[in-house]
């Protein structure tokens, strides 16, 4: 994708969040059933974008940054540290597809912890682009709030295919199990 001359472009990955200003920044990230929030002060021009894989936080996983609480709360943070006062918070969400049949559907239980985090934290949710079953690039401009979704195209369904335990095997006369 072309942008303007001058434009520095900050692409996220799951886990991840940035905050940035300026009006030549673009922040773009690649969502399945993750969810991004984009947010941003419109006083400050300041912005940034998260990128979650499950919602909510459980630590004996030991990868809190996967987490949408652990991220809405860096997005957050980032945000309050570059000048974004809280009161002005607003966001955008995008992403939470349900892109595999047969496993839970882990887009929707995103898309209700994001709704559900910006009205606890009394931040607007001012528009974006939830669910469906294709994959999503976003573009946000953090300066503007400006965002844009392309719609990737859909793929086959993965088949889940079980997979059968590995055989006991035997050494010489004595039994593995």
């Amino acid at each position: 994708m072309a942008y303007p001359a001058g434009t520095r472009r900050v692409n996220l990955i799951q886990g991840e969040y940035k905050v940035e200003s300026g009006e030549n920044v673009v922040i773009t990230t690649l969502l399945g059933s993750c969810v991004a929030a984009c947010m941003r002060d419109p006083g400050a021009g300041v912005g940034g974008m998260n990128h979650f894989l499950l919602p909510g936080f459980d630590d004996s996983q030991g990868r809190a940054e996967s987490f949408g609480l652990y991220l809405m709360e860096m997005l957050i943070n980032g945000l309050l540290k570059k000048g974004a006062r809280r009161h002005c918070l607003e966001a955008k969400l995008f992403g939470g597809a349900s892109t595999m049949e047969g496993l839970r559907d882990i887009g929707s239980q995103n898309i209700a912890f994001a709704k559900r985090f910006l009205e606890m934290e009394g931040i607007a949710h001012v528009g974006g682009s939830l669910g469906g079953d294709r994959g999503r690039r976003i573009e946000f401009w953090p300066h503007s709030g400006r965002a844009r979704q392309i719609l990737m195209d859909r793929a086959e369904t993965p088949k889940i295919v079980p997979v059968a335990p590995p055989a006991r095997q035997s050494v010489g006369d004595l039994e593995l199990f």
